[in-house]
């Protein structure tokens, strides 16, 4: 497992944290942060999936 995974899985947990404290307290900034963190995290974990793959060629 590439550490890039690792984060990227981390960034996805962390935003979706965000988008639910911002829905609950009305936050719109601290959602769409919460919504930016996770598709961020979503690219880097794909990354790691790839150098994974690719290392093990």
């Amino acid at each position: 497992m590439d550490k890039d995974q690792v984060i990227g899985s981390a960034k996805v947990v962390k935003g979706k944290i965000k988008v639910a404290v911002g829905k609950a307290v009305g936050d719109a900034k601290l959602e769409a942060e919460g919504k930016a963190e996770k598709v961020e995290g979503k690219v880097q974990n794909a990354v790691g999936g790839i150098k994974d793959t690719i290392r093990d060629a």
